[in-house]
């Protein structure tokens, strides 16, 4: 558990839970999608969400895993309301072909020993140029909808169960160094309920508060090529 951190402008911390943060939010109105929700900080994320009266959508890869989920939430939240569905990964083979291609972007790896380490800190970036750009398209054409993007913090999860040398320091050091899966939802359900965050757009969030992103994270034609290619990709795969 993260026992560090001051609160910030949202009066929330780094040791703030997922259930702090939606603390007496009514969120009957609002349906949410959430990817990855079969474990770890979506499975929270999906527990937090329903348990305000959301309408929970959990989209996962193992719909048994799912649907097991969603039985272990309806049993403490007999009134949840979620419901499961499987994403379609059909089309990975295809996308496997423009890794070549995406490559060219020279996006930056930060990560410097594991290759694929690295693969997954380029796909975080990957995630807040595109939350970016979708927000200076949205503004451009005049929608209405919030964009923003979040660092979760270092999460005790199963992430690096591959690595064992990363994954024995994270179990020994992770009680006080690294967050548990209640801290590393919270900004998740911080960005999705709270009425702070109305009206904010473009922004990047840390410890449910408006953190600053890399230089590479801010950089705007970065984030029209990465939009290009991406467009690009689904037309050829269509």
């Amino acid at each position: 558990m993260w026992i560090f951190g001051r609160k910030g402008a949202s009066g929330f911390s780094a040791s703030s839970t997922a259930e702090e943060v939606a603390q007496d939010i009514d969120a009957s109105g609002l349906t949410a999608i959430i990817t990855g929700a079969s474990s770890g900080i979506g499975k929270e994320t999906a527990r937090v969400l329903a348990l305000r009266g959301a309408r929970v959508i959990m989209a996962v890869r193992n719909v048994e895993s799912g649907k097991e989920v969603k039985e272990t939430i309806i049993k403490e939240i007999p009134n949840a309301k979620i419901d499961v569905m499987e994403l379609d990964l059909s089309c990975m083979t295809s996308v496997r072909k423009f890794a070549s291609d995406y490559n060219s972007l020279a996006l930056p790896l930060n990560l410097l020993i594991y290759n694929n380490l690295r693969a997954y800190g380029q796909s975080k970036l990957a995630n807040i140029l595109h939350a970016n750009e979708l927000t200076r398209r949205f503004k451009e054409e005049g929608v209405q909808i919030t964009v923003n993007s979040l660092h979760p913090g270092v999460i005790a999860t199963n992430l690096f169960r591959h690595h064992g040398f990363i994954d024995g320091i994270l179990n020994w050091f992770g009680k006080y160094f690294t967050k548990n899966i209640p801290q590393g939802a919270a900004t998740a359900c911080y960005l999705a309920l709270h009425p702070k965050v109305k009206g904010v757009n473009g922004e990047y969030f840390m410890d449910s508060n408006i953190a600053k992103a890399s230089s590479f994270g801010q950089d705007a034609e970065l984030a029209k090529k990465l939009w290009d290619f991406s467009f690009n990709a689904i037309d050829l795969l269509n």
